[in-house]
């Protein structure tokens, strides 16, 4: 079940630190700390991270299964990254996936689910009523991972969350024009309406609008 712990400003990430370590590298590969071409030294992420060659040799193998890093027998891992094709086929594929999440979430969401995305909207409306940008940006995912973890299909979650995590730091630097928190306030406001009202063809028509914004948006 998903918490809104992350919304508080003292949260504490208690996730494994190999996790931890494992999404600051690619983070590093999509904001172009690391770049395409690099080889990647063990060695260093040893000594950066702290953890032993084990853990280190997991994480990159994990990274490789991603495609953000590619390993050559006797050379090592060297940084794949993403191009920009790549993520317009990820908010596309995002685009196709997201209207049946929706669906399926308003569908199967259970009532304490419906109470944390009731929250999550309620904290929307009011970080957009004070033009908190970066704090938005976190409830809007939040908001996501809520009906995510709702449509209780893990593949269709573990899938979706992968997208957005590639596409927030692939594009860690757009810009983001004036009227963007009204105007993303009242996509998902549409989304969120189609819950209370159990009406899940509402839904799926509200995320298909919401994501094909969300594509121009990038543009």
């Amino acid at each position: 079940m998903i918490d809104l712990d992350f919304l508080s400003n003292d949260y504490q990430d208690n996730r494994p630190a190999a996790q931890k370590v494992a999404e600051a590298i690619a983070i590093d590969i999509l904001t172009g700390v690391l770049r395409p071409g690099q080889r990647i030294s063990e060695r260093v992420l040893c000594d950066k991270y702290a953890l032993s060659r084990t853990p280190i040799r997991e994480i990159l193998n994990q990274l490789s299964s991603t495609g953000l890093v590619t390993l050559i027998p006797n050379r090592g891992a060297f940084v794949t990254g993403i191009t920009e094709r790549d993520i317009d086929d990820y908010f596309y594929m995002k685009s196709l996936l997201y209207p049946q999440c929706v669906r399926w979430a308003i569908e199967r969401i259970t009532a304490e689910e419906m109470a944390a995305l009731t929250e999550t909207f309620s904290f929307m409306e009011f970080y957009t009523a004070t033009e908190d940008l970066e704090k938005m940006k976190k409830i809007n995912h939040g908001f996501d991972a809520i009906v995510y973890n709702a449509s209780h299909n893990t593949e269709l979650e573990r899938t979706l969350l992968r997208y957005d995590f590639l596409i927030r730091y692939a594009n860690k630097d757009i810009s983001y024009p004036l009227n963007y928190l009204p105007t993303v306030l009242e996509e998902h406001r549409a989304i969120y309406e189609a819950f209370k009202a159990n009406n899940p063809e509402a839904g799926a028509e509200a995320a298909q609008i919401h994501a094909f914004k969300s594509m121009l948006r990038r543009k």
